[in-house]
C-alpha cells in the first residue's frame, strides 16, 4: 500500500495516544515553545497537551498530523494545517520538530513540502501560509526555501525577555509551488 504523506526520511500520520508522553516532554521544552507558539512559554501537563490535540479532531478548519521517522517510526514533531478557509481555499501551516536529534537535518523541509503537495493536490487549497517570529531565522531560511514568500510584518508583535520582535506573515499560492516542482 502506498502511504500518501510519505517521503524518504520522514512521513506524516496520525497522532497516536502512546504519543502523548513524548509531545508532553517537548511542551516542557522552553526552547521548543518559544519557536513554536506565540503565546508565554509556559508548561503544560500531559492532560492539557492531549485537549489542545483533541481539538483537531472536532473541526474541519484545522488538521494535525504526526511528523516520524520512516526508519524508525518514531514521533519527531508535528503538522498541519490552522485555520482553514474552505471558501477561500487558504489554510495556515505550523511545523514544530520536538525532538532535538532530529533538528536541522532537513526533516522539517521534507515534512512541509509533503504537507504543502497535499494541501495544493489533495485538499485543493489555492494559497498556504504561515507566520513566524523575526528571530526564528532558521525557520525563515527553511520556508524561503521552499518557495514561501514573505508578505507582510507584524511590528514589535511579541515581547520575549523584555525585548520586542516583529512576526512576518508568508504566503505560498498554489501556482508558484507547481513551477517550483516543476524545476
Amino acid at each position: 500500500m502506498k502511504v500518501l504523506l510519505k517521503g524518504e526520511n520522514v512521513k506524516l500520520g496520525s497522532i497516536k495516544d502512546e504519543d502523548f508522553a513524548c509531545i508532553n516532554s517537548w511542551y516542557d521544552d522552553s526552547d521548543f515553545l518559544r519557536y513554536y507558539d506565540m503565546v508565554p512559554a509556559i508548561p503544560k501537563g500531559q492532560k492539557e497537551v492531549q485537549e489542545v490535540f483533541e481539538e483537531f479532531k472536532e473541526t474541519q478548519e484545522r488538521m494535525i498530523f504526526a511528523i516520524r521517522d520512516v526508519s524508525s517510526n518514531e514521533i519527531i514533531g508535528v503538522i498541519g494545517f490552522d485555520d482553514i478557509l474552505w471558501s477561500n481555499r487558504v489554510a495556515t501551516l505550523f511545523i514544530g520538530i520536538g525532538n532535538m536529534k532530529y533538528r536541522n537535518k532537513g526533516l522539517g523541509k521534507e515534512a512541509i513540502r509533503l504537507l504543502i503537495d497535499f494541501g495544493f493536490a489533495e485538499l485543493n487549497l489555492h494559497r498556504i501560509q504561515l507566520d513566524v517570529l523575526a528571530y526564528n531565522t532558521s525557520a525563515i531560511k527553511l520556508y524561503e526555501s521552499v518557495g514561501f514568500k514573505r508578505e507582510g510584518e507584524y511590528r514589535e508583535f511579541i515581547l520575549r525577555d523584555y525585548k520586542r520582535y516583529s512576526m512576518y506573515l508568508y504566503g505560498l499560492l498554489k501556482d508558484e509551488w507547481i513551477e517550483k516542482i516543476k524545476v
